[in-house]
């Protein structure tokens, strides 16, 4: 008799629970799986067969009957060595060698992939599948032991992590009970740990510090200009010293992001620092953005609510530097195919670096600048206006003196900016409590006028700043949030003339 359990299909981010079926029927050996499987599940017929095979089953191939996978529905396609287990489990209930005792199918839900030998192997998207199961009403899932951990981080769903095919069997007829995973602890993945990069290492650069220190509690984005070796990528790499901790909703937000994308580290199921992402300058739209056949995120979803650290600015590609706009300005990156249109999150803070001109020393006082006005005016050029007024802070690094190379001053370490970055983001927690946003940077238009009010001096400051420094409206708005960040940093209710004056400092030179 036809047999039927339920898996799941990778779409973006989210899954979709899927049918397995398996019918046995007379005639001449047939073995075939239908429902728009790719290569990898057209492949899983050898798998499949030899895993049975070895965990002391009878294979399809040894079945003297048309064997048929449908995979519904049909009109999804389907991809990934995920559907291994469930296709082999629906295979051992339809060909009645495995009989299950006590366990509702309905409500189970399989996933992993098979070696030759019988043992399950990890498979991509466990976190997205257990959040799915929980919210579709399953009870059950079974996946690799590997994987168990992490569907665990999901409270009330039953989670039974097999070794081998035949173990997973075996259990299923309760002759040899896998004991279910207990729920995750994920406290003891908020353990804090010593990075390389420490704001204390840095040598001088007080005004890049400060800027760093604004941009961590606002989120707001930031780049910085100077000669090489001036300190701008050891800068960028204390970013995630000062951040705090991930809550638990964006952490689990992140794991799935990693999950999804194949990236979780082995034996951490959870990811509580904020991600560091650094892609090189020849990397291309799609690496960044996402996408493919079937579109997967790319580094500015893997840099979600994280720091996503571009060197060498104006060397990536054109169109590259123009993909960031629409994630820059909404916080979501839209992919779209003919098949359909997925949208990634992508709240990061974009962290760039550029030099002043191609040899770097233009503004080097101990150097002579090689390049012609017109090199450095081409160079400059290649980050287009509406990108540079998304971005709410631009610092010049200077190259430092050996008096303060060689000085034995320790400068403020990570963990005393963080607290006041998390002071300041505390304060708007509170602030946003009943908002959809959580950070300054994320204010929309009516959250501006609500909680950027400034004072009738303040008001003839930006009033000069918009005739002199021609700022856009987005610029407007954009030195108004700042500003709410400088200001929560202080500790101050209300947005003094002194906040304004140090948010307008950080606008582009070009627009003075």
């Amino acid at each position: 008799m036809p047999s039927k359990i339920f898996s799941a299909a990778l779409i973006g981010l989210d899954c979709l629970p899927i049918e397995v079926e398996v019918d046995m029927s007379p005639g001449l050996h047939c073995y075939n799986i239908v429902g728009l499987p790719d290569a990898a599940i057209k492949e899983s017929k050898e798998r499949i067969s030899s895993a049975i095979k070895n965990s002391g089953a009878s294979p399809p191939h040894h079945s003297n009957r048309r064997v048929t996978v449908n995979l519904a529905p049909a009109d999804l396609k389907k991809e990934g060595p995920s559907y291994d287990l469930p296709i082999a489990v629906a295979f051992l209930i339809a060909s009645e060698q495995v009989a299950p005792k006590n366990i509702d199918l309905e409500k189970t839900l399989f996933l992993g992939e098979l070696s030759l030998e019988g043992k399950l192997r990890h498979v991509n998207g466990v976190l997205a599948a257990a959040l799915m199961a929980r919210e579709k009403g399953f009870a059950t899932l079974f996946v690799p032991h590997e994987d168990a951990a992490e569907a665990a981080l999901v409270e009330g769903l039953e989670i039974i992590g097999a070794d081998t095919l035949e173990n997973l069997f075996l259990h299923l007829e309760k002759k040899q009970i896998i004991e279910p995973t207990p729920l995750t602890d994920i406290a003891k993945y908020y353990i804090e740990t010593d990075s390389p990069y420490d704001m204390a290492y840095v040598r001088g650069q007080e005004h890049a510090k400060r800027a760093l220190e604004i941009a961590a509690a606002g989120a707001h984005n930031l780049i910085m200009s100077g000669p090489p070796g001036a300190g701008k990528t050891l800068l960028a790499r204390t970013m995630p010293t000062i951040l705090p901790p991930l809550s638990l909703p964006e952490s689990l937000q992140v794991t799935k992001i990693f999950s999804v994308a194949g990236r979780l580290g082995e034996n951490r199921p959870l990811i509580t620092q904020r991600p560091f992402r650094s892609p090189h300058h020849t990397a291309s739209a799609p690496a960044l953005v996402g996408g493919g056949n079937h579109p997967k995120p790319g580094e500015i979803t893997l840099a979600h609510r994280g720091v996503l650290f571009m060197d060498e600015f104006p060397e990536f590609h054109r169109d590259v530097l123009e993909a960031l706009r629409q994630p820059l300005e909404d916080g979501v990156v839209t992919v779209s195919r003919a098949q359909g249109t997925l949208n990634f999150p992508a709240r990061f803070i974009l962290v760039a670096a550029m030099n002043p001109c191609p040899c770097g020393n233009a503004t080097n006082p101990l150097k002579n600048c090689v390049c012609t006005p017109n090199q450095i005016s081409k160079y400059k050029r290649r980050i287009s206006g509406p990108l540079m007024d998304r971005i709410d802070l631009h610092i010049e690094v200077p190259p430092l003196k050996y008096e303060k190379l060689a000085g034995e001053k320790v400068s403020e370490e990570s963990r005393e900016v963080r607290k006041r970055v998390e002071g300041a983001r505390e304060t708007q927690r509170e602030r946003f409590k009943e908002e959809s946003n959580s950070v300054n940077s994320e204010m929309s238009i009516q959250q501006i006028k609500k909680y950027c009010q400034i004072d009738s001096t303040s008001q003839q400051i930006l009033k000069n700043a918009v005739n002199t420094m021609h700022l856009s409206a987005r610029g407007y708005h954009r030195v108004l949030k700042l500003s709410r960040t400088i200001a929560d940093l202080a500790g101050q209710i209300n947005i003094l003339p002194s906040h304004l004056a140090e948010a307008l400092q950080y606008r582009a030179k070009e627009e003075i």
